[in-house]
């Protein structure tokens, strides 16, 4: 399949990879999946590098409903894309502008900027609370 979802609920994490031509089916069942999962506040990445996005202007219009739809399950974690080539680098940032919302969404050329800016979104981390206080 050349979309893999992995959703970490431990680490409330989902990691996306695309690998090949990914259309728009496959992502409406990635939609599906964080659904059903409980995953939409879960801080996400897709690495895009090795896909191949096969949408139509069609196909990115709703795909930007469904995320319009989705809007109403906030919070939504934030998304964080690894893009190389031009052409799917231009296909997601037209993703982003159809649906990014209220949540914080970016494109990255490599998987290690993608996660330091992940985890910048997150916030500090809190110490553990003092249980003997």
């Amino acid at each position: 399949m050349p979309l893999r979802v992995a959703i970490d609920h431990d680490k409330r994490f989902v990691h996306v990879e695309g690998e090949g031509d990914v259309v728009l089916a496959e992502v409406l069942d990635y939609f599906n999946s964080l659904v059903t999962q409980n995953a939409m506040p879960y801080p996400k990445l897709v690495d895009a590098t090795r896909a191949t996005p096969r949408f139509s202007d069609d196909d990115v219009m709703q795909m930007g409903a469904w995320m319009s739809a989705y809007a109403v399950m906030e919070p939504r974690g934030p998304v964080a894309i690894v893009s190389v080539e031009e052409a799917t680098t231009a296909m997601m940032a037209r993703y982003i502008n159809v649906g990014a919302g209220r949540r914080p969404i970016a494109l990255f050329k490599t998987i290690d900027e993608a996660r330091r800016w992940l985890e910048a979104q997150a916030g500090p981390k809190k110490p553990a609370s003092d249980s003997s206080a």
